[in-house]
């Protein structure tokens, strides 16, 4: 009776281990080469629905925000697929408001459109919107922000949708802000933007040599 139990024993580890590989995902190769079509190109953003930077659980809200800047193919990762050349925050008869006041924001640029992780099957880059660097006035409150926002995009669409994580971007000075606005607070930026170039849709595309 030993050995038919042994080798049943033999036979149900193999059949779960191969179960467990058929089961288990298989390591996904991060991309190091991108084709960003066209190529280059410029590029102009327009965002779709409201655009927010929250300070403190103060909402400073954009309903008009619109930028310019240009793509790139490269490679290596993390890459630097485009660059934001230009950003506007608000616009005449809209400016962005908040509790506090209406809001005025200037950006210092370029800021990076950086790729980190491309998903074929829903043509999905992730990564970030890097080297962010703008002043931000409300009333007498002064105060620059500066780091990175996290965010997607998404070829079909054409969105670029940002969606900072706490602590990616930081308040790095603050002239008339009390506690309100305080040094090393740490904001957060969600909106998306659409992008075009020209007339068409630009597409960002991770693989591997």
């Amino acid at each position: 009776m030993k050995k038919p139990i042994r080798k049943l024993a033999v036979v149900a580890g193999g059949a779960s281990a191969a179960f467990a590989l058929a089961v288990s995902p298989a390591s996904a190769v991060p991309s190091t080469v991108w084709t960003v079509t066209p190529s280059p190109a410029s590029i102009t953003a327009v965002n779709s629905g409201n655009i927010v930077l929250s300070v403190n659980g103060i909402a400073m809200t954009c309903t008009k925000s619109n930028g310019a800047g240009t793509g790139q193919s490269t490679t290596g990762n993390p890459a630097t697929v485009g660059t934001i050349n230009s950003i506007a925050f608000g616009a005449t008869g809209a400016p962005c408001t908040s509790l506090l006041g209406n809001v005025t924001t200037v950006a210092t640029t370029p800021w990076t459109i950086v790729a980190q992780d491309y998903t074929a099957a829903t043509g999905v880059t992730k990564g970030y919107i890097g080297n962010v660097d703008a002043k931000v006035t409300v009333g007498a409150c002064v105060f620059r922000v500066t780091g990175k926002a996290s965010g997607t995009y998404t070829n079909s669409t054409g969105a670029l949708a940002v969606n900072s994580l706490a602590g990616e971007l930081t308040v790095v000075s603050a002239t008339n802000c009390g506690s309100a606005v305080p040094v090393g607070a740490k904001p957060t930026f969600k909106g998306t933007y659409l992008f075009k170039a020209g007339s068409v849709i630009p597409k960002i595309v991770g693989s591997n040599p």
